[in-house]
């Protein structure tokens, strides 16, 4: 198979094209600073178990998730960020992923007592 051809069947087996909304979420820090290792593990975990069991991830996902080692915010983690709408969260235990999967994720509204900064991707469009 072709180098694009192994890369499209990638894209195609993890619904890349298919997703409505991407959330990064900081965790397995090489040098945590925003937060414990375990405590973002945990975090990462936990969105994991829970946009499976949500049917949010898998061949057809509505939404992807990336686990990422620095989101160069080291304070109130773990930080995570939701796009398209670019929304920077803090504070992403468990129980606060759970608000933000429930409202933001599935219905679109923004948990602001947790988001503490906004750069959409379309901004330059307006």
């Amino acid at each position: 198979m072709s180098e694009s051809g192994e890369l499209q069947k990638c894209v195609e087996s993890l619904g890349i094209s298919k997703f409505k909304r991407h959330i990064f979420l900081c965790a397995d820090q090489t040098e945590p600073k925003c937060c414990s290792k375990e405590e973002g593990l945990r975090s990462w975990e936990f969105l994991k178990q829970r946009l499976k069991e949500l049917k949010l991830a898998g061949p057809e996902p509505l939404v992807y998730r990336t686990k990422a080692n620095c989101l160069r915010v080291c304070v109130n983690g773990p930080i995570a960020v939701v796009y398209p709408e670019g929304v920077w969260y803090r504070s992403c235990t468990p129980e606060v992923l759970e608000k933000i999967i429930q409202e933001h994720l599935i219905n679109g509204r923004v948990v602001e007592e947790y988001a503490f900064a906004r750069n959409p991707l379309n901004a330059s469009e307006s």
